[in-house]
């Protein structure tokens, strides 16, 4: 993956097709190939950039205070150094979190907005989920942080049928980990996040998507960010879980490219 600097850092990113830009921002994991099972698609019809956020995958894994707005900054600053003025938007989880902060900080910098698996802020229900989750980072290191989230990531039948992939997987993401202080300041950047009181100044074309098993934000989230976004479609795939990108592309790339696609003949 090439790499461009943004100022204080380097971000590897990828671009594939030709057309509207669309950013296809991924979540706390923060690695550009989680959308592997998009670009293809969605490359027809785009010029689709995806890259691993500062902090994760072969970008720069600052040591800094992250937060969701340093991390919308990022991609504000990433599409500058490529020429994009404006794009479309899909963001995954803390990707969707970017999103909502650039459609309210920045809002001429986006066409239009997917809100995938996302949540509007945090409640007791997310605190105590990543609370948990950091634990056994911080105490149990990156190995048991990775086996205890691949639990509530995808649904308990993909998990069992894919096991032999996911110790593979986990192998290899603890031996390209980025430090566990950086992962910490990630973690404690999206439990601090909460723009629900902006979330109606929103004017964005969006789309808000969710499986109903999704365990990481379930649906009440989507449920609220449709609710509270003037004029946004909500979307809700049969299963899935918070990794539904990966688990059930056919589906959801079904609703996401409609979407997008509908934005290009408006």
């Amino acid at each position: 993956m090439p790499k461009v600097a943004i100022g204080d850092a380097e971000i590897s990113y990828e671009e594939f097709g030709q057309g509207p830009p669309l950013m296809l921002v991924s979540g706390l994991n923060g690695v550009g190939s989680f959308w592997a099972r998009q670009v293809k698609e969605l490359a027809q019809d785009f010029r689709v950039v995806v890259h691993d956020h500062r902090g994760t995958g072969q970008s720069t894994h600052s040591r800094i205070t992250y937060s969701v707005e340093q991390m919308a900054d990022d991609v504000l600053r990433l599409m500058d150094a490529l020429g994009i003025s404006s794009a479309h938007l899909a963001g995954h989880s803390t990707g969707g979190a970017i999103g909502q902060v650039i459609a309210q900080d920045h809002p001429a910098r986006l066409q239009s907005l997917v809100l995938s698996a996302t949540w509007p802020g945090h409640d007791p229900y997310f605190r105590r989920l990543f609370a948990m989750r950091r634990e056994i980072l911080v105490k149990c290191g990156i190995e048991s942080y990775l086996r205890g989230s691949a639990l509530a990531l995808a649904p308990p039948w993909w998990v069992s049928a894919n096991d032999a992939a996911l110790t593979e997987q986990h192998r290899l993401g603890a031996a390209t980990s980025a430090p566990v202080e950086v992962i910490a300041s990630r973690i404690d950047a999206i439990v601090a996040f909460d723009r629900r009181a902006r979330l109606s100044e929103i004017r964005t074309p969006t789309l808000v998507i969710v499986a109903d098993d999704d365990m990481i934000t379930p649906q009440f989230y989507s449920d609220e960010l449709a609710e509270r976004i003037p004029g946004a479609k909500l979307i809700v795939l049969d299963g899935g879980g918070h990794f539904a990108p990966q688990i059930a592309p056919a589906p959801y790339n079904a609703a996401v490219g409609a979407f997008l696609r509908a934005q290009i003949e408006r």
